[in-house]
Order: structure tokens, then C-alpha cells, then sequence
């Protein structure tokens, strides 16, 4: 399989395979945000999806794939100080701000900044077209982000701080795209670059922040129903954040970015249908304007 990866790597195929992976991944990201959400505290639920996914590879590494080549071990140091970066960030910011106002910024800023890195690292570069539909994917992101902002109560001091984390988180998911396109690249095998991944990124930060809050807690949540939403979130990981980095192997890393972020038109159709929030048609049509710009972006590669 991994010989066949390979193979398929660049091809016309290839970018087929990473288009539909980059769109699994969009879905499957909406529902992974979905799954954070509710009667579990965040942090809790987040370092419970990590140990969930964490264990997983560990039986992966153990059993299945090959252990990587000594090359590999600094990129795996600098892929878990910038996701564990990221997620710092992000908590920040949500903490800081409305996750309805946070989360588009931190989206649409990553897919803009990857394809420019991509253009850097990867000599990847964009037609007129496509950067049009950039344009477009981005200006429906931020404009979600400005429309949900006209809907909430907001302290102005506490929202710029809100922004500069967000503004940092996207930076950050640009960066990790990069870098673990770049790392699974350099990989002599892709499966045994995300099963080292998901151990190393999985086990260590999360869980234990998790742990720690969780004992603070005065009425702390009983950890069966934590840990089966965590192990849920946890396969949806896989499909999720092993779809888009595969993606980037097999195909355009900047177009891999774009198509991920149709994940905000997924999370508005999830919230509308599974939570029962009211969309209205000014949110309609902004994510008719995401969809668009992520249609213009393959439709005009050249």
C-alpha cells in the first residue's frame, strides 16, 4: 500500500485521491468541532480524544508499521512543538472570544498563508483563477466570522485579544500544513510517518492538562462517558487529520488547505441539522460563497 502511495504521488490520480481526502477531511473536521462541544469541559474532552487516538498508534507502532528512519526523529521534535503550539493558541483564543467569531478567523487565515508557504517550500503555485477562489473561500470565512460578531455581546478589549490569538492559531495551522506535508514527504513510508505522529502528538500535552484540570475540578464529570466520546473523536481524528496530511502527499498542498477549510460550510449545515440552529440566509449565502472559492480553486488549476 505504501509503495503504491508512492507511486500515486503526484499523478493525475494522486490529486483525485487528495481531493476527495481533502474533502472527508473538511467533513469529518466539522464533526470533530461538533464533538467538543457539549456537556464536557473542552480542555477535558480534547486531552480524551488525544489519549484515545494516542493508544491507537501506539498498537499501530508496535505492531504494524515500521519504526522510521533516524532522519525522521527532528522532524517529529519540530512537528510536536508546533501542534502542540497550536493548540495552545486556539484554547487561548477561544478562551478569550466567541467561538462562532474565533474559529472562521483561525480557518480562514491558514488556507491563505498555506498557499503561500506551499508556493515557498514546494514551488507550488496558483493560477489567476485559482487565487480568485482564494479570494472568495477567505472572504466568506471572515465574513462569517464578521456576521456572527454583529450577533454577540462583545468586549472590545477582550475581543482584539481574541483576534491576535486567533490570527496566531491560523498562522499556526498554516505552519503544521506545511511542515507536515514536508514531513510526510521525507517519510519512507506515510503510514508509519502518522502512526508515529498521532503517538508522539497524542499522548503527552492534552492528556496531561486534562488530568490535571480534571482533579481541580470540584464536581468532576465521571470518566466513562468522557472517555467513550473521547475515543469516538478519536477515530474521527484519524480520517480527519490522517486524510488532509495524506492529502498533501498525494496532491497540491495549497489545494489540500483550501478544500479543508469547505469544513466551516460543513459546520453550519451540522449545526443546522443536528443542533437545530437557526443558519438564516445571510449565512447561507457566505458559505455559498466558501463552496465556490474551493470549486474555482480546482476547477482552475492549470
Amino acid at each position: 500500500m505504501s509503495d503504491w502511495l508512492a507511486n500515486t504521488a503526484g499523478t493525475e490520480l494522486g490529486g483525485q485521491i487528495a481531493l476527495a481526502l481533502a474533502l472527508m477531511s473538511a467533513l469529518l473536521h466539522a464533526v470533530f468541532g461538533a464533538l467538543q462541544k457539549g456537556r464536557f469541559d473542552p480542555w477535558l474532552t480534547r486531552g480524551a480524544i488525544d489519549f484515545s487516538y494516542g493508544m491507537i498508534a501506539v498498537f499501530l507502532v508496535l505492531f504494524v508499521v515500521p519504526v522510521p528512519a533516524p532522519h525522521m526523529w527532528p522532524i517529529f521534535a519540530i512537528t510536536f512543538v508546533i501542534h502542540a503550539a497550536y493548540k495552545l493558541l486556539q484554547a487561548k483564543a477561544y478562551a478569550a472570544g466567541a467561538f462562532t467569531v474565533v474559529y472562521p478567523v483561525v480557518r480562514g487565515t491558514g488556507p491563505l498563508v498555506t498557499v503561500v508557504a506551499a508556493g515557498i517550500l514546494f514551488q507550488e503555485h496558483f493560477t489567476l483563477t485559482q487565487w480568485l477562489g482564494v479570494f472568495l473561500l477567505v472572504s466568506g470565512i471572515f465574513g462569517l466570522a464578521g456576521y456572527n460578531l454583529s450577533r454577540v455581546g462583545v468586549d472590545r478589549k477582550a475581543l482584539k485579544t481574541a483576534l491576535f490569538l486567533a490570527v496566531l492559531s491560523g498562522l499556526a495551522v498554516a505552519t503544521y500544513t506545511t511542515f507536515d506535508a514536508y514531513g510526510i514527504r521525507q517519510s519512507l513510508d506515510p503510514f508509519s510517518f502518522l502512526a508515529w505522529f498521532f503517538m508522539l502528538e497524542g499522548l503527552v500535552l492534552m492528556p496531561t492538562i486534562a488530568v490535571i484540570r480534571w482533579r481541580r475540578m470540584d464536581n468532576p464529570p465521571a470518566i466513562a462517558p468522557l472517555m467513550r466520546r473521547g475515543l469516538i473523536g478519536g477515530i474521527v481524528a484519524y480520517f480527519s487529520f490522517g486524510g488532509i496530511i495524506l492529502a498533501t502527499y498525494l496532491g497540491s498542498v495549497g489545494e489540500a488547505a483550501v478544500m479543508r477549510e469547505t469544513s466551516s460550510v460543513f459546520a453550519g449545515i451540522i449545526g443546522w441539522i443536528v443542533l437545530k440552529e437557526q443558519v438564516g440566509w445571510r449565512r447561507l449565502a457566505l458559505m455559498g460563497l466558501i463552496a465556490a472559492g474551493a470549486v474555482i480553486v480546482e476547477l482552475g488549476a492549470a
